[in-house]
């Protein structure tokens, strides 16, 4: 993992930048977990994904939902699908959600908040990203290679 510092928004948008577009196809989703403490960068991250595949809409995080998919324009994916698993329990949960069938689609680009607490269920070659927050404006946000 390479840790980058970011001291402000537009430093985390060209990292989220920087990511998205190392990304490559694969024959199933691609799944991204974004770990650390509240506040520590996770849903400033996916908006800049979002923003930089065509969502328009506010990007939120789907704490109480769970999850929201929105439609983007990418060479390879369709589907943004923004999961929070913050609330849930166990990967059960999320399983009863059909996120099998959502990662099937090679087409979505799965975003999941809290990936530790549905571990058991994520791919094996899930990306993960570590964010720190170590002031109101620096964070470590640690990626992994692609």
């Amino acid at each position: 993992m390479e840790k980058t510092p970011s001291k402000n928004l537009r430093q985390t948008k060209e990292i989220a930048k920087n990511f998205i577009d190392k990304l490559t196809e694969k024959k199933e989703a691609t799944v991204v977990g974004l770990s650390g403490d509240l506040g520590s960068g996770k849903t400033t991250f996916t908006k800049f994904i979002a923003s930089l595949l065509g969502v328009s809409e506010n990007v939120t995080s789907p704490t109480f939902v769970i999850e929201k998919i929105y439609k983007i324009k990418h060479h390879f994916f369709r589907r943004l699908v923004h999961i929070d698993a913050y609330r849930l329990e166990s990967a059960t949960e999320l399983e009863k959600l059909g996120f099998k069938e959502i990662i099937k689609n090679k087409e979505n680009l799965v975003i999941i908040e809290w990936p530790e607490k549905v571990r058991g269920i994520l791919p094996k070659d899930t990306y993960i990203i570590k964010f720190e927050y170590i002031n109101p404006n620096n964070r470590k946000i640690s990626l992994p290679k692609i």
